[in-house]
């Protein structure tokens, strides 16, 4: 008897620790504080979170959220920008992580300026530059739309300025701009929220040095697939839409906003989406 009720409270323990894979256990999510890495980082958190697992984000630098998936430091990202803009990440690290692949197709990068302005090409700005004050304005340094941005100067042969600062102080300078209704260049990338707010056009890239469109893709670190294959599944199946990322990341924009309200939002509308990457 007493042997059957030992049997009976080891297999009730084993049940209750159901999803067994999920308990005690923490996923390290890498990211860079773009606006839309920002927001579908914090969705995949919270479909973790809702399976069962602790789920740390972690935001860093786009080579340091290389490196640290390359590393094992982080589980995964799903903020990687190919097959261009973080080109040369991938091909010093690809051999130490794995490129589950795009959760975000269409994606783009270049210059882009507010609808009203008569700049229409990337080479008007041999021309006009005076009208942007010599300035490109860009974001953090280490991005890959900076040092492509740079290659663009260089082969345009542009008398211009590229200023580094951060996503937020890009967004603010548009937003000043188009207040007073002035000529801007900024350096930017669909999906950005930006987009949702402002009427924006792309300057044309007639030597395609920000290349084709672009996609977002999923990394894993070594070894994932085996340590944790529901959570490996479901970064396989987590995919969003440029509009759905833009309306979500222009919604955390506003005052007062909250990512994780946003993201918990979006789930509770998109459940059967959700559902269809945790099966």
């Amino acid at each position: 008897m007493r042997a059957t009720t030992t049997l009976g409270v080891l297999l009730c323990l084993a049940f209750a620790q159901t999803p067994a894979e999920a308990a005690g256990k923490q996923v390290r999510l890498a990211y860079v504080e773009w606006s839309d890495a920002v927001a579908a980082t914090t969705i995949l958190q919270q479909v973790l979170e809702e399976k069962g697992y602790e789920v740390k984000a972690i935001p860093l630098a786009a080579a340091a959220m290389w490196q640290a998936v390359a590393t094992g430091d982080a589980d995964a990202s799903v903020a990687a920008w190919l097959p261009l803009t973080q080109a040369a990440y991938y091909d010093k690290l690809k051999n130490r992580l794995e490129l589950i692949g795009p959760n975000v197709t269409g994606a783009k990068i270049g210059w882009a300026v507010p609808a009203y302005s008569k700049l229409n090409s990337i080479e008007d700005l041999k021309t006009k530059s005076a009208e942007v004050d010599g300035k490109v304005i860009g974001i953090d340094p280490g991005a890959g739309v900076m040092k492509t941005s740079e290659a663009a100067i260089k082969a345009y042969g542009l008398p211009v300025k590229l200023v580094d600062g951060s996503d937020a102080t890009m967004t603010s300078a548009l937003k000043d701009a188009i207040r007073q209704k002035k000529d801007i260049v900024v350096t930017t990338w669909t999906p950005h929220w930006m987009f949702a707010r402002y009427e924006l056009k792309y300057l044309a890239d007639p030597k395609k040095i920000f290349g084709d469109d672009e996609t977002v893709n999923t990394l894993a670190r070594k070894g994932l697939k085996e340590d944790m294959p529901e959570v490996y599944g479901i970064l396989k199946k987590f995919k969003l839409t440029i509009k759905d990322e833009e309306a979500m990341m222009a919604e955390n924009e506003e005052k007062g906003a909250k990512p994780s309200e946003t993201a918990a939002k979006w789930i509770k509308a998109n459940r059967a989406t959700v559902d269809g990457w945790v099966k």
